[in-house]
């Protein structure tokens, strides 16, 4: 058993690899998803907000200008008169002239009235940590934010391949009703012509005509069924949903069967990024302690009455360092929170490892279930069509009644509807498992 249900899983995973029409419409809804396009506008914001942390390390160049007019408020007092008027007065009586003025004491406004200030503001982060983890922690987030679309690409893999199965299944089921329909209305005539004729009672043609009725009403079933497919595998394609779907028809068999992988999954690659984020909050927090040193420059013109010469040109240049002494513990308990944040992530990426194990296993265990029940329901529905050709012949000789022989029909009928469930199951369960192992290439 175990040989054959190896067999079978290599079968089947070399008709998956072998499919084309499937690999074709896996790239249409990669390609056309509003989901994914909506994912890749975050990445692009993203790349966006990495260039705008980069750009803090550049020079900041300002153009300022600034005009004051003031009366009132605060003075200078300058006592010159008291100052020099004495001298002065000597000075005259020594010459016998008045060429020494006597003058007044000044007061002069703190606030500047008629004066303009003209420059080019320039400042430069020299030393800044904060500024340098801020960039490492927008590298990761873009990092993150691109694992998070791979995760949903595999999603959207998964479910497309789901449903082009399922849209298969029930065409088959159409095709296996339409030929149900055609078997039983070949009975109906017949049972008809032999009432005609006597040769049955009146309940054989009665039980034809329900038969007509029933299988008809399947069949009007399975169509519908088939379209809400459609529809669906349409809708992940983001295409017009009476789209035409073409089917795959290729059995070649490549050399390859799926192995353990769930080690790579991009949900351990995320935790695993979340825990470098954290880390470097950590470093971030932990930051506030260093001092921070930054450069700024003044370059322009300023004076009175908008005047402009040479002794209104000016520059000023200088160094500012800020270092936090003292803060009330603030920081202390920020790394302690990031701490716990830490101790989190380490927990969840020990349960997510056994979790992503468990859904390998129980997905490979549902394919080998699902490829076990195939071969028993192929195996059910090849004897049922002998059984009902061995069947056929005997009514025809009239040595068994109607009802065995509707009985051997419907065992056909039912054995296929079978066979074409769990093939299909198959492959849809495979499908699972190619999920669960992160095993489909977007390279391909």
């Amino acid at each position: 058993m175990k040989k054959l249900l190896s067999a079978l899983l290599f079968s089947t995973v070399c008709f998956m690899y072998a499919q084309k029409n499937i690999d074709h419409y896996v790239a249409v809804a990669l390609e056309n998803n509003e989901v994914i396009k909506q994912k890749n506008f975050d990445i692009n914001k993203s790349l966006y907000a990495l260039k705008e942390a980069q750009s803090l390390f550049s020079p900041n160049v300002a153009f300022v200008a600034n005009y004051t007019i003031a009366d009132g408020g605060r003075t200078i007092d300058i006592p010159i008169g008291d100052m020099l008027n004495p001298v002065y007065s000597t000075l005259n009586q020594i010459t016998n002239s008045n060429s020494f003025p006597q003058l007044q004491n000044q007061s002069v406004l703190i606030n500047p009235n008629n004066f303009y200030d003209v420059k080019l503001h320039t400042t430069m982060p020299i030393l800044n940590y904060e500024i340098i983890y801020n960039k490492k922690i927008k590298t990761q987030q873009t990092s993150l934010q691109k694992i998070e679309l791979e995760i949903y690409q595999r999603e959207l893999v998964k479910d497309v391949k789901t449903a082009y199965y399922k849209y298969l299944q029930s065409v088959e089921g159409i095709k296996i009703y339409e030929n149900a329909l055609a078997i039983v209305k070949e009975n109906q005539r017949v049972n008809k012509s032999l009432f005609k004729n006597d040769k049955i009672n009146r309940t054989a043609v009665l039980r034809s005509d329900n038969e007509v009725t029933r299988i008809q009403a399947n069949l009007t079933t399975a169509i519908n069924t088939s379209k809400s497919a459609q529809s669906y595998f349409n809708f992940l394609l983001n295409q017009k949903l009476d789209s035409e779907i073409e089917f795959d028809d290729n059995n070649d068999l490549p050399q390859e069967l799926i192995s353990e992988n769930t080690a790579n999954r991009e949900e351990l690659k995320q935790l695993e990024q979340a825990k470098e984020i954290n880390e470097n909050i950590y470093q971030l927090t932990r930051s506030n302690w260093f001092p921070k040193l930054s450069g700024f420059a003044d370059l322009g013109f300023q004076d009175f009455d908008f005047t402009v010469n040479k002794q209104s040109r000016y520059y000023f240049a200088g160094l500012s360092l800020e270092w936090n002494i003292f803060s009330g513990n603030k920081n202390k308990y920020k790394l302690k929170q990031v701490e716990e944040d830490g101790k989190k992530i380490n927990s969840q990426t020990e349960n997510a490892k056994q979790q992503l194990l468990l859904q390998f296993q129980v997905a490979q265990n549902n394919l080998r279930s699902a490829l076990e029940q195939y071969e028993s329901d192929k195996s059910q529905r090849e004897t049922a069509k002998k059984y009902n050709s061995d069947i056929t012949k005997l009514y025809k000789e009239g040595l068994v009644i109607y009802i065995e022989l509707l009985d051997a029909q419907n065992q056909v009928v039912n054995t296929q509807l079978n066979t074409n469930i769990s093939l299909f199951n198959s492959w849809i369960a495979f499908a699972e498992l190619e999920r669960a192992n992160a095993s489909f290439n977007f390279n391909k």
